[in-house]
Formats: structure tokens, C-alpha cells, sequence
């Protein structure tokens, strides 16, 4: 009887310690309805769009972005398609659809699907968006648009690069071909950043997007200074040592808010959530 009661006890506090590790639900960014929880930067369109009342120079071009929230053309809107609710970012004007608030320590999916519009300057290229996380300071300070992050690109034939918006850092293993760095898990590590060697941009691996018209999953796992790229359920890029330099001292960048990018083509965004986490499972880091 002993061994059974003790048996029973010890059950007990297994399944106890199970549920504490038990991995947080999901939760929605995009509530689906409005976009509430976001806040809009649009830069400077381009000279083909119009925009009624926005000064242009003497040359046509325009002279200012239209800033945080004045979004008078729609460039970021809900929509339903495919019978659910989707954030679409038009494509017309470079633009930021950014969280009003910071997440730091965190899983993050969505799926994104590419419309059929593109736009100047990027009409005769190839589709592009992005998803970037820890944003920082102010719009803009990233290619005059963005604020200051990482990227998970979102590019027709590139989903899963790295790239340094502005002045941010990260350390990549990776080898080189053709020209360029590819992410290789048994390589050793390399920095990124603009004004570095590598420069800003390693290249995913593997390459697994959907083709054109379908619905692509992608996820961001984020723990301390580690970040890693999953695309439709393969992992293909991670990023270390995450940091900012500042009075020529690396400092972590762990932190920050989470941005949608317009950026030359029509992009829907849908089911677009969260979760704390507490580190990365190892099987993200095989």
C-alpha cells in the first residue's frame, strides 16, 4: 500500500511539473476586425502616385514622407480574402505597419500570400515585403522608412534572409558562394552588419516557400539575443549575438516592436500571433 501511495504522489507531481512547463497559447496581434494595437508610417511615395495635397519639389518628386498615421491612400487596410480577415499592405508607398507595443522573448507566426499588384519602383522586380522585429527609436532611421530592427525577408524567391535594417548587428554562421554568405549550420560564425565585411545580409537555407498564390507560414522565435527564421515549418536562418553599437560599445538588442512591411507589392497578412517563451526548444537549434 506504501509503494502504491507512494507511487501515486510522485504521478501526481510529474504531471504537476508538466502543466508548469506547459507552453503558453497563442495570442492574436491582429484581432481581425481593425488595426487597433498598430500604428502606420508612410514614407515618401514614389512620383507615379498621387497624393493629393503632399509638396513635391520642382522635379515632380516628393519632397516629405506622410509620417505616423496618415495613411490617406489605404497603403495598409483589412480586408477579407479567401472567407477571413487579412491585413493588406498595398505596395503603393513604402510603409511600416509597426505594434504599438514591445515584445521581447517570444514565438511569432503568421501566413502571408502575395497579391497580384506591384508597384514603382519595384515593378519589374521581384515581389518584396518583410517581417521585422526589434524595432527601436524612430521611423526612418532604416532605408527611410523603418525603424532600426532585424528583418525576416519576405522576398519572391528569399523568404527567410537575414538582413540589418539600419545599424543593428548579429552574428550568422554561414559559408560563402557565388559571391554572397548562405546560412550553414556547421560554418563558423560570421558578423553582419552595413559596415561590416559580410555587410547586412546573409542568405537563407533551406529555400522552402510556396509558389506564387498560396499561403506561406512563417515564424519568428526570438530569446534573448538569439533569433530564429522557421518557413512553413523548416528552420532556414539564425541569428546570435543580436546587438546595436553605442559609443562603439555592443549593446543587446533583445526587445523591440514587430513591423509588417509595404514595400512595392500587394501582401496579405493573416493570422498574425504571439507567445511568450523562455528559450528556444532545441529543436529550432539542431
Amino acid at each position: 500500500m506504501k509503494k502504491a501511495i507512494i507511487y501515486s504522489v510522485s504521478a501526481c507531481v510529474i504531471v504537476l511539473m508538466s502543466c508548469g512547463r506547459k507552453e503558453a497559447k497563442f495570442e492574436p496581434l491582429f484581432n481581425g476586425v481593425n488595426l487597433d494595437g498598430w500604428e502606420t508610417y508612410i514614407g515618401i511615395p514614389d512620383s507615379s502616385v498621387s497624393v493629393p495635397g503632399l509638396v513635391r519639389d520642382e522635379s515632380g518628386k516628393y519632397a516629405e514622407p506622410l509620417g505616423v498615421n496618415n495613411d490617406p491612400l489605404g497603403v495598409f487596410s483589412v480586408q477579407t480574402v479567401d472567407g477571413g480577415a487579412v491585413i493588406r499592405a498595398g505596395g503603393q508607398i513604402y510603409g511600416s505597419l509597426a505594434t504599438v507595443a514591445e515584445y521581447g522573448n517570444y514565438h511569432l507566426r503568421l501566413e502571408v500570400k502575395w497579391g497580384e499588384k506591384k508597384w514603382a519602383p519595384r515593378e519589374d522586380k521581384p515581389r518584396n515585403a518583410g517581417v521585422l522585429y526589434h524595432g527601436t527609436g524612430e521611423f526612418g532611421k532604416g532605408l527611410n522608412v523603418w525603424k532600426i530592427s532585424h528583418e525576416c525577408q519576405v522576398m519572391e524567391g528569399m523568404f527567410g534572409d537575414s538582413y540589418r535594417m539600419g545599424n543593428t548587428y548579429c552574428d550568422i554562421t554561414a559559408s560563402q558562394a557565388d559571391g554572397r554568405y548562405i546560412f550553414d549550420k556547421t560554418a563558423p560564425a560570421v558578423a553582419f552588419g552595413h559596415d561590416l565585411p559580410a555587410g547586412p545580409i546573409c542568405a537563407k537555407n533551406p529555400a522552402n516557400e510556396k509558389p506564387l498564390g498560396e499561403w506561406n507560414l512563417i515564424e519568428v522565435l526570438c530569446c534573448e539575443d538569439v533569433s530564429v527564421h522557421v518557413i512553413n515549418g523548416k528552420v532556414n536562418m539564425i541569428n546570435t549575438r543580436s546587438h546595436l553599437i553605442i559609443d562603439g560599445k555592443p549593446v543587446p538588442l533583445a526587445k523591440g516592436v514587430i513591423q509588417l512591411q509595404s514595400e512595392g507589392a500587394e501582401i496579405f497578412y493573416r493570422n498574425v500571433e504571439i507567445r511568450p517563451i523562455t528559450e528556444i526548444p532545441a529543436q529550432y537549434l539542431r
